[in-house]
């Protein structure tokens, strides 16, 4: 019996003590003979039974119960393994350093490195653009103006993005919201936080806001449009409109950060598009959008026209386990 199992776990169960015993128990420790004999079986027999790996349990018996030791070998019995430990997996959390490593080093830059050589300039600018300033006869640039509103639009696909299929334990919107005012700088922190699977989300939640409009086709078509018309609005302009834009990522700070914002928002765009088709489970039909999503802005809108309804995936409810021995 030695010979056919190498592994042998023990399950220990407390069962009540049916019967009385009618007479005092004997110690089921074996004696010195048997256990020597044993050990010479062993180590003859097998390599993994040593000597000092013999374990020597102690029964005993009393009147209010008793303890049976129920073992069972995994090798006799490989179509059924038991399972002796619960292993949970900890979360890789060098993804997330990364993240967060970037986001200082990106606040950092921007703060104490990026350009600054034009800060009243940049107040007039900002001015313009919030339209505190009326008709003074000074003409913006085309490429400025393309670029400040298509950063308005970034916020609203990355929470069409991320919201609902890209949840987590800390809430989404909070970032979603912030990234209206910093962009990329505002939802870093939630990249480095996130973590899979997201939480599933009910019918209920569908039909409510804010999900019903970020899941509407009607949604993902004006941002499409809108955003399609101010990249043409800024291209087809005065060809002397790259040059200075390209003079004021030099020297202006407010020009500098929005437009290394917009890279990086393009950046990350195409992995939460991915993150999305693949929770969706449309793949296989919608992977050739994954290439077409590098492009800035136009491909994750594209995207988001295109794809499929989420899943309504309703959480389980909880039901006590009933065991059919019982």
């Amino acid at each position: 019996m030695l010979e056919s199992i190498n592994l042998i776990s023990c399950n220990f169960s407390r069962l009540p003590l049916l019967l009385k015993p009618s007479r005092p128990h004997q110690s089921l420790r074996q004696s010195p003979e048997n256990l020597l004999l044993l050990q010479s079986r062993a180590g003859s027999s097998s390599p993994f039974l040593k000597s000092d790996k013999i374990l020597h349990h102690n029964h005993r018996f009393s009147r209010k119960g008793t303890f049976f030791h129920i073992c069972k070998s995994s090798l006799n019995n490989p179509e059924e393994p038991e399972k002796t430990q619960i292993q949970e997996e900890g979360r890789d959390w060098s993804s997330s350093i990364l993240l967060f490593a970037l986001w200082g080093a990106l606040l950092y830059y921007c703060f104490n490195l990026a350009p600054d050589q034009t800060p009243t300039q940049d107040l007039y600018f900002l001015k313009k653009l919030l339209n505190l300033k009326g008709d003074d006869g000074f003409r913006m640039n085309q490429i400025l103006v393309g670029l400040w509103y298509i950063m308005g639009l970034w916020p609203l696909v990355y929470g069409m993005l991320l919201l609902p299929t890209a949840r987590s334990k800390t809430p989404a919107w909070p970032f979603v919201v912030l990234s209206f005012f910093g962009g990329v700088y505002a939802l870093l922190p939630y990249f480095a936080l996130w973590s899979p699977p997201s939480p599933p989300v009910s019918e209920t939640e569908l039909r409510q806001w804010p999900l019903n409009v970020l899941e509407s086709k009607v949604t993902a078509g004006v941002t499409l449009v809108a955003g399609l018309g101010i990249i043409l609005y800024s291209v087809v302009g005065n060809a002397g409109d790259w040059t200075e834009f390209y003079q004021y990522f030099r020297e202006s700070k407010f020009i500098h950060v929005t437009s290394l914002d917009f890279c990086l928002l393009s950046a990350f765009a195409p992995f939460w598009v991915y993150n999305d088709m693949t929770t969706r489970k449309w793949f296989d039909k919608g992977s050739w959008l994954l290439p077409v999503s590098v492009i800035p802005f136009l491909g994750p809108s594209l995207y988001l026209l295109l794809r499929p309804a989420v899943s309504e995936t309703i959480a389980p409810k909880d039901s006590a386990s009933s065991d059919p021995n019982e």
